[in-house]
């Protein structure tokens, strides 16, 4: 297979991979997709219109050994054995963010957390949108960013990074980073090394200059432990809860106060569309990162104005009989799940569940003690859950139906109270992705509201 030309390899053939595969052939690479599982066939037929020769259900270790360079799916751990060999061969190992950051000029602002990445993902683009500039929004969220470089010319990017992506850049660098928070997540893929994921997630400091600007929140206690360790170079911009740091965001008094040492800006926090705590935290540092590329205090108001947050995240899914129903599918992690119980001000009926990682449930307790009358454990194996907290909530209920959970939450709720999914677990025990598990839920919640 190998010619002339450098031969980059593409394991993964998903938004990412398809996206990177595109790319690499514009910039005149000979280039070789392979995917050990079935390609979606919208992804089959773009590979077959653009000529680029590819495999799926296998991986042909004799092509994939001749590559100069390899792009690899985020969705592939380093543990796999074809990745294992390729380092053993010392064949370079890059992320699609690396490949397609060497062709854009763009500003980036990356964006990363064990929590709340999406949402400030969201709102950050959404805020320089408004703003009238020319950015384009990718990582792990929406189009892929190779593909966007290759079929558009944007001025910035905002770009939503996983530790996964994060593990495979090289030489990318971020203009803004933004990294929220730091708490235990996906460490399977970490050997249960807590400090190795911790070093993944600061890999978004990598090759920044003191021109540029990191954003993070001060009151994480990983974060604020790693920072003298790590030294970061670029400009500190911190967001707290608790002090009011200038420069920096922070809120007080029921405000957003926002003041990156030129531009100020004070917003009310009951004004605004997202509620709870966590997204004080995830708008402070969205609106530092769109001050730091020039958008204006007045523009930064009507954006945060404007905003609507993504499905599945604290997402209202309907109103029956007086109990509120709300969709928090994205809540794959029990920090997640604590954000949730911290915004609710109502008593809640909780479903949870689906595959556990390696969860720790103690800093629910408390919450969990105080606002919690009933846990409906949705998941095939729910040991873990009902092992902790059967002497921790007056009623538990076990189910693997969501029509059944949705319809006990009902029953076990009152006028008043909150019916939230909000699993603290991933969902392929029982759901494609989380998307299916929350849309399913809603659709439960809309058949039980029309037969009403």
């Amino acid at each position: 297979m190998k010619g002339t030309r450098e031969l980059m390899i593409v394991l993964g053939g998903g938004e990412s991979g398809v996206g990177a595969a595109l790319l690499a052939k514009a910039k005149g690479y000979t280039v070789f997709l392979s995917d050990k599982s079935l390609l979606q066939e919208s992804y089959r037929q773009i590979l077959q219109q653009e000529g680029i020769p590819f495999e799926e259900g296998q991986h042909t270790e004799e092509t994939i050994f001749q590559a100069d360079e390899v792009v690899k799916s985020p969705g592939i751990p380093e543990k796999a054995p074809i990745i294992q060999k390729l380092r053993e061969k010392k064949i370079p190992v890059i992320s699609e963010i690396e490949l397609a950051s060497r062709y854009t000029n763009a500003q980036l602002i990356g964006i990363t957390g064990s929590n709340g990445k999406t949402t400030t993902t969201l709102l950050t683009h959404h805020l320089l949108k408004t703003a009238g500039f020319n950015v384009g929004l990718a990582g792990n969220i929406g189009e892929s960013f190779a593909q966007q470089v290759l079929d558009h010319s944007f001025d910035y990017y905002v770009l939503e990074l996983s530790s996964f992506q994060l593990d495979d850049m090289v030489q990318a660098r971020m203009n803004v980073a933004i990294l929220l928070n730091i708490t235990p997540d996906h460490l399977d893929r970490y050997e249960y090394q807590f400090s190795k994921y911790v070093d993944s997630k600061f890999r978004i400091l990598q090759n920044m200059t003191p021109d540029d600007t990191f954003i993070y929140y001060q009151e994480s206690p990983v974060i604020s432990e790693a920072l003298p360790v790590k030294k970061p170079v670029p400009r500190l911009l911190p967001v707290s809860l608790v002090d009011a740091p200038k420069p920096g965001a922070y809120l007080k008094d029921g405000l957003l106060v926002i003041d990156n040492g030129s531009q100020s800006l004070e917003i009310p926090l009951a004004d605004l569309p997202l509620k709870g705590q966590h997204n004080a935290i995830n708008m402070l540092a969205a609106t530092l990162a769109a001050l730091a590329v020039g958008v204006k205090p007045d523009a930064l108001r009507e954006g945060l104005l404007t905003f609507q947050n993504a499905a599945h995240r604290l997402e209202p899914a309907g109103e029956i009989k007086g109990v509120q129903f709300i969709n928090d599918s994205k809540a794959t992690n029990v920090d997640s799940v604590y954000y949730a119980l911290e915004s609710i001000t109502t008593p809640v009926v909780w479903i949870a569940g689906g595959l556990d990682k390696g969860n720790e449930y103690d800093q629910l307790e408390p919450l969990v003690r105080k606002k919690v009358k009933a846990l409906i454990c949705l998941g095939k194996d729910n040991r873990k859950l009902v092992s902790y907290f059967a002497d921790r909530v007056p009623t538990l209920f076990e189910t693997q139906d969501v029509n059944e959970a949705v319809a006990k939450g009902l029953e076990l709720a009152n006028p008043g109270d909150t019916v939230l999914l909000s699993p603290a677990c991933a969902s392929f025990d029982l759901f494609r992705n989380y998307e299916d598990r929350g849309n399913q839920f809603k659709e439960a919640v809309k058949r039980i509201m029309n037969d009403e």
